[in-house]
């Protein structure tokens, strides 16, 4: 699937490499499933990169338009201290 990742052309190489990396974590989540710790990794680097909390909702909603999947839905599942499972598999 071809999916358009929002980016911003303010931030540096890396932190646009962290940003997308993070989307895929969430791609990750929906198609194969991915470890929680792993995706609590790349979200907390996300927020590092976009601590805004109104910029972080405009871009999952982009995220989400294009791709289909829900962001919020994997963050949730992801900070659930009272998660059983070590993976996070949606859809």
């Amino acid at each position: 699937m071809n999916i358009n990742i929002p980016i911003s052309l303010d931030w540096t190489k890396a932190e646009v490499i962290d940003v997308v990396q993070f989307f895929h974590g969430v791609e990750k989540a929906y198609e194969n499933g991915i470890e929680r710790a792993e995706m609590l990794k790349l979200y907390r680097r996300f927020k590092e990169v976009v601590p805004s909390k109104s910029e972080e909702k405009q871009l999952f909603r982009q995220f989400d338009n294009d791709s289909n999947y829900i962001c919020y839905n994997v963050v949730k599942e992801a900070l659930n201290k009272d998660a059983l499972k070590s993976k996070i598999k949606l859809g």
